[in-house]
């Protein structure tokens, strides 16, 4: 005998997903005879309903052979109302009442049940209904009930939780939880559970998607008469968040469908034609005629040209017109009645959803940078508001992975509460204390020093077995690396004043599925551009901790790169808003910790962390002959490393270098690195002995730092400034700053010297001083090396993750 012990109706009125409540639509919309019908077409040999505290749709299907009368109670603990659903099957009108009118007390209600021998399931046991459900809850569970149900609508992690528990169960340890909650267990033989399959489907789509298979028995009648005699078994094919996202897309259609007669539309229009194939379980093919217009005028709007102010509805049109013509793939033909390919069904709606609204998020990104380039303020917020309504018709996903996501603590306590050794030892049991962090980015394979310190994490990620996996979109062709995953953007935007530095739009279905599969315990984000934004909502949806690094002061790019004071108080804005929502901050020096205080963010959520070097790829011995390849002749050289751009200050170095020339013949200056600046640079230093290399890595970059005698950095916008470091482990004196980072990474007057930002005066004196004492500056290498060996890149990774697990305790705490 089959049987799907846990099926809606449309009689189950009362949603309780809040996408449904919104759409105002029941939480099923499946006629019971229609529901009688796909059971039996899959297989199963007899039938049930069990609507929430309702039996009518059971009873409507009652005249019909091998069905039985089911309801799906909802129940409370008392005490704190915590809710819990429990099936009751095989029941009369009179015992519904019955328990309408106990149900209120879950003690109350299984007294009655085992009074009357009504067979009863405790449904999902561990879904926490309404957010309340505790390990003492669970446990009194145990208690009370012999029958649970591995339920078909819900992670199979938790169902494989509830197995492994199951097999854990003993006498000696069903008479703990006794005495433990004063509580009687319901049977004699409390410790050995019967194990239920239900779907719980509310679409029609997934019927017998999960069911009980039971030996021996003929009918329902025989197998409640006498349980223990047959032998019981689940079989399931495990559902997904796509699962339930798909189940909810089907209720709402099928619920729009009705209400608004638009089956009149399916055999007129592609795209209705397209969401009744996907989100019906029955079809029904139009006539020829009907199908030759629907291609007539699918064909026609495949001309039409998209335009920016388009509704989100008529950018859906085309795209899915668009998507059916280039990927006939992705289009349901037909699904056979006797064994639905539920998992190509879910996958087929999956792609399309996430191929559809990657082309409506395209237009929207184009657009929105579009009018930040161009400072439009007004179009910024229209667009904002207009791709908003793309985050409604994505939110059945991510209710989806949310709920999927809600019970995984629950879940891990009990098993480490009640698995065995074994399991434990088999990987079926993770330790609460794990960690395994996504580290998100929008840039990784630039040259900058972002790019270059998440590299070097990897690196000691993986030499000190860390579970730790960046997380980047690039289109560029990319070698596998391992620790990296490289998502390909659903669309890139190139900075005009920026060119080397891309903006990537994130694929963000498949970046949420991703980290969901993978079962990150950690979110952190580097940046927040379209990726770190990416990182928080996936962050939010998975009920993670998020954590990231304010890397760059962006806001004042943004007024030096636009010259727009209206632009960097609306990047100011964001910035703090996009910081403020993370639950830990690290900042890489005081100063940008400072300023981020002044600015409104809680001072209690930032962290200073430690940066290392690579102290053996940067040191003094690489000095050579280097510069003979430039025919540059011998000379004290200045030395500049990084983005030849305005923000760096590069005009005062200029200057600065203009002046110090005339003074000191043999002074020459190199510049290393690339950007905006450099043409208009190079005319600027004109006929003085200048050198430009354009980018440098490798052993070249180190041989030129350890070949040139003094470090100039007149950035005052650098959160932290790898170069200086870089630069003192080769051996250089640095001169920075007063602003940003670099000051707090060096020691005034041991291995450089501070000067105030901006002020040309002051840095012509300063490297006047140095220029004029050739001992001083030999003096200061020597102890600028000896700084940067204590700043070994281990022990700055090390460290690192010490204060990951540090925060990750306090976070479990406050929880």
């Amino acid at each position: 005998m089959r049987i799907d012990f846990h099926v809606h109706s449309k009689f189950s009125r009362r949603p309780s997903q809040w996408i449904l409540q919104k759409l105002g639509c029941p939480e099923s919309f499946t006629e019971p005879r229609q529901l009688y019908t796909l059971a039996r077409q899959r297989g199963m040999t007899a039938v049930t309903i069990s609507d929430h505290n309702c039996i009518q749709g059971a009873l409507e299907i009652a005249d019909l052979p091998g069905t039985f009368v089911s309801e799906e109670i909802t129940t409370y603990f008392p005490e704190d109302q915590c809710k819990i659903h429990v099936l009751a099957l095989n029941i009369d009108t009179s015992q519904h009442e019955e328990i309408q009118r106990l149900r209120k007390n879950v003690f109350e209600l299984v007294t009655y049940l085992n009074r009357e021998h009504i067979f009863h399931i405790a449904a999902h046991p561990l879904y926490a209904v309404n957010d309340r459900l505790t390990a003492g809850h669970f446990e009194q569970m145990l208690l009370l009930f012999q029958n649970l149900e591995l339920n078909g609508a819900r992670n199979h992690r938790e169902n494989e939780s509830i197995r492994a528990i199951v097999t854990a169960l003993s006498p000696e340890r069903m008479n703990e939880l006794a005495e433990k909650h004063d509580l009687e267990p319901a049977v004699s033989n409390a410790w050995q559970k019967r194990l239920f399959g239900g779907s719980d489907d509310h679409s029609s789509l997934n019927i017998a998607r999960t069911h009980t298979r039971i030996e021996g028995a003929e009918t329902p009648e025989e197998f409640f008469s006498d349980p223990d005699r047959y032998r019981i078994g689940v079989v399931s094919t495990p559902a997904t968040p796509q699962t339930m996202a798909h189940n909810l897309y089907g209720i709402a259609y099928q619920f729009y469908r009705d209400r608004f007669q638009l089956d009149r539309y399916t055999d007129k229009d592609m795209l209705m034609r397209f969401l009744d194939q996907s989100l019906r379980a029955r079809r029904e093919e139009g006539g020829l005629f009907s199908r030759i217009y629907c291609l007539w005028s699918h064909r026609k709007r495949l001309k039409e040209k998209v335009q920016v102010t388009d509704s989100l509805l008529q950018l859906l049109r085309r795209e899915t017109d668009r998507l059916i013509h280039d990927q006939p793939d992705l289009y349901p033909t037909s699904i056979p009645d006797g064994k639905p390919d539920f998992i190509g069904q879910e996958q087929k709606w999956c792609s399309f959803v996430t191929k559809a609204s990657n082309g409506v998020m395209l237009h929207f990104a184009d657009h929105l940078m579009s009018s930040l380039s161009g400072a439009n303020v007004f179009n910024i917020f229209q667009t904002i508001g207009s791709a908003g309504g793309l985050y409604t018709m994505l939110a059945p996903y991510f209710v989806a992975f949310s709920l999927y996501s809600k019970d995984r603590v629950l879940s891990r306590q009990l098993l480490e509460r009640f698995a065995s050794p074994d399991e434990s030892a088999s990987g079926h049991n993770p330790s609460s204390s794990r960690i395994k962090i996504a580290q998100f980015t929008d840039t990784f394979y630039e040259v900058n020093g972002v790019a270059l310190t998440l590299q070097q994490q990897l690196k000691m990620a993986v030499r000190n077995h860390k579970q730790y996996t960046v997380i980047t979109c690039d289109s560029g062709e990319r070698m596998a690396m391992e620790g990296i995953c490289n998502f390909k953007p659903i669309g890139v935007y190139e900075l005009p004043e920026y060119p080397e530095q891309k903006i990537f739009y994130p694929p963000l279905l498949e970046m949420l599925d991703y980290c969901y599969r993978e079962g990150f315990t950690h979110i952190h984000t580097s940046t927040p551009g379209p990726i770190g934004l990416a990182a928080l909502a996936i962050a939010r949806i998975l009920k993670l901790p998020i954590a990231g690094t304010y890397h760059t002061a962006i806001p004042q790019y943004a007024q030096i790169l636009t010259g727009d004071a209206v632009m960097e108080s609306l990047t100011w804005k964001y910035t703090l808003w996009y910081y403020d929502q993370l639950d830990c901050i690290y900042a890489p020096s005081k100063a940008t910790r400072d300023e981020l205080v002044e600015k409104g963010i809680q001072a209690e959520k930032i962290r200073l962390y430690p940066r290392g070097i690579d102290v053996t790829r940067f040191h003094p011995s690489k000095r050579n002959g280097f510069f003979q390849k430039y025919a540059l002749e011998e000379g004290l050289r200045l030395l500049y490393v990084g983005r030849v751009s305005r923000e760096k200050d590069l005009p005062l170095l200029v200057d600065t270098f203009r002046t110090l020339v005339q003074q000191f013949e043999d002074l020459q200056l190199v510049v290393v690195g690339d950007g905006p600046y450099l043409e208009e640079m190079k005319r600027e230093v004109e006929g003085l002995p200048c050198l430009f290399t354009g980018y440098l890595e490798g052993e070249d970059l180190a041989a030129v730092y350890a070949s040139s005698d003094l470090f100039v950095f007149p950035s005052a916008t650098d959160t932290f400034g790898n170069v200086v470091l870089e630069a003192q482990a080769s051996g250089l004196p640095v001169v920075v700053s007063d602003r940003g980072g670099p000051c707090e990474n060096m020691t005034d007057g041991h291995t450089g010297k501070v000067v105030p930002a901006g002020d040309g005066q002051a840095w012509v004196s300063a490297l006047t001083g140095l220029l004029e004492n050739p001992d001083q500056i030999r003096r200061m290498a020597r102890e600028a090396r000896r700084y940067m060996e204590e700043r070994s890149f281990d022990a700055a990774f090390l460290e690192t993750w010490r204060l990951y697990k540090q925060d990750s305790e306090l976070q479990k705490s406050a929880a």
